[in-house]
């Protein structure tokens, strides 16, 4: 199904749901011409229709984003601008985390580190996100916490990015546990959203990536060196 199809569809529900938009300048029960609140309400319906339908979902391009990068931590060497498009050509695991200095993220992101090559021999790069600024993953990638860095943690300060994965928490302003497998086309094929307070698995992770990679019908539990189903 297209977007505007999806918007329109969501209009739909909406409107059942909260009942009949007047035009604006129309006369409402009351006698009383609304034209200020009929507008705003419709620009609302629209843009909630419009987030709900770009959010992040299995078998949809995954949303683009261009942020700032903490990739060293050599002076004047720091920092890259990186978007969506310098991974295109390779898989992608881009995983959300909530917040620097904490104490579950931490082993998350050395998971991942340790795993590099294992990622990399699949073809696979690793990328973390949080909504944190740069300096505050760089300050706390040089106390040391989370060892030598071989990948990227993007600072989405502004929390665009979050928000358009469908992983923002909008009271806490911060990232839930979110994770995405991205193939070399930019298509999502894989996502996961834990409780804070649980890590994710690396090694499922891994499965999951090589069993996509074999683009056929793995059953529960596949490994690497079984057989798909239909072969």
């Amino acid at each position: 199904m297209d977007r505007f199809s999806q918007v329109m569809i969501l209009l739909a529900a909406l409107l059942l749901w909260g009942g009949s938009i007047e035009p604006a300048g129309a006369a409402t029960e009351t006698g009383i011409a609304h034209p200020i609140e009929s507008r705003s309400g419709m620009a609302d319906n629209c843009r909630l229709c419009d987030r709900m339908a770009m959010t992040a979902q299995v078998g949809m391009a995954a949303p683009d984003f261009a942020l700032d990068a903490v990739t060293g931590t050599e002076p004047g060497r720091e920092f890259s601008r990186l978007s969506l498009n310098d991974f295109r050509k390779k898989w992608l695991v881009l995983f959300f985390y909530p917040a620097d200095f904490t104490f579950v993220c931490p082993t998350e992101i050395k998971g991942f580190n340790d795993n590099l090559n294992t990622f990399r021999k699949l073809g696979a790069e690793v990328v973390g996100i949080s909504t944190d600024s740069k300096w505050s993953h760089l300050a706390w990638i040089k106390r040391g916490d989370l060892g030598k860095l071989d990948y990227p943690l993007l600072a989405d300060f502004t929390k665009k990015t979050a928000r358009l994965y469908g992983v923002l928490d909008e009271e806490t302003g911060v990232a839930k546990r979110g994770l995405f497998i991205i193939d070399p086309q930019g298509v999502i094929q894989y996502q996961v959203v834990h409780n804070a307070d649980v890590g994710r698995s690396i090694e499922e992770t891994i499965r999951v990536l090589e069993a996509l990679q074999t683009g056929g019908l793995c059953p529960l539990g596949w490994k690497p060196g079984q057989k798909t189903l239909g072969r």
